[in-house]
């Protein structure tokens, strides 16, 4: 077992994990099964990756961000202080099992922050999912929505072809990196109290109006992203930070190129494009009218 939450998500849970699999008897024909949610599975996964130089790994994800996201991909880490994920592997599960019956037992702003990795996939790579969760009249404060499942599949159908398209990120992978770049350090500056999908619901519409500043986007395509993630609970608008201070957090973020930051920025509902350099005065006043300080 391991501590909950992303505070936990540390080289030290892992050098714990390694204790607990030698005292019970690991061996490299063994497997490592991960049971929990996004965290779980990637300091699991990361242990596996590098306990006797790779054991087999399995991934049984519990929460909605899991499914769609965490568990598939074969990225697994931890974070360090400076910054999320500093510290990984690529580690392909040998099976991901998903039982969206699970989900019945979820809190509900859980499930609201798993739907924002929903969303993103909509915007990057299915528009009719898009517009699927644009017209739904059902939010997630209801009750579990009835479609689960279809959402679950048309969300993994995107990641799986962006990731089998590019396996270990060297290129067009860093799509599925939308909304992260502000979203990393939003969570970083929060100490990891702020949600992981509550942080990537921002950081997508920070990167939708920087499309627009650009002239990359419609200037309608904001509102509409920004319209379907409050319509499930989710949060469009910075907390009260210092800008600068976002901004510096964002340097630390490995998505850094050289020295520039590398941004994903959509230029329309199932399109997406990857862009560096972005002017930090443009970044600034985004975050500006976002409510950042």
């Amino acid at each position: 077992t391991m501590p909950d939450g992303e505070q936990h998500k540390t080289l030290d849970t892992v050098r714990s994990l390694y204790d607990q699999f030698l005292a019970g008897g690991l061996d490299r024909s063994g497997t490592v099964l991960a049971l929990g949610g996004g965290v779980v599975g990637d300091v699991a996964g990361y242990a596996a990756a590098t306990f006797m130089r790779g054991v087999r790994f399995a991934q049984v994800p519990t929460s909605l961000l899991a499914m769609v996201d965490a568990s598939v991909g074969g990225k697994t880490g931890v974070d360090l202080p400076q910054g999320k994920n500093l510290v990984g592997a690529f580690k392909q599960p040998a099976v991901v099992v998903i039982d969206p019956t699970v989900l019945e037992t979820l809190p509900v702003e859980e499930f609201r922050c798993g739907m924002a990795e929903v969303i993103k996939h909509g915007v990057i790579g299915d528009a009719a999912l898009f517009a699927e969760l644009e017209s739904a009249n059902q939010r997630v404060s209801e009750s579990l929505i009835p479609n689960t499942q279809s959402l679950i599949t048309q969300s993994l159908k995107v990641k799986i072809a962006v990731v089998e398209d590019d396996p270990f990120e060297s290129g067009r992978r860093a799509v599925l990196n939308l909304g992260h770049t502000t979203g990393h350090a939003l969570e970083r500056l929060s100490g990891y109290e702020m949600r992981h999908g509550d942080a990537v619901s921002i950081g997508m519409v920070v990167a939708a109006r920087i499309a627009v500043e650009m002239g990359r986007a419609d200037p309608a395509l904001p509102g509409r992203i920004e319209a379907v993630l409050e319509a499930w609970g989710l949060p469009t608008r910075c907390p009260p930070l210092a800008a600068e201070g976002i901004w510096a957090a964002m340097a630390h973020d490995k998505k850094q190129q050289g020295r520039g930051l590398r941004w994903v920025l959509p230029r329309a509902i199932g399109e997406v494009e990857i862009v560096e350099n972005v002017p930090q005065q443009i970044v600034i006043s985004v975050l500006h009218a976002l409510g950042a300080n």
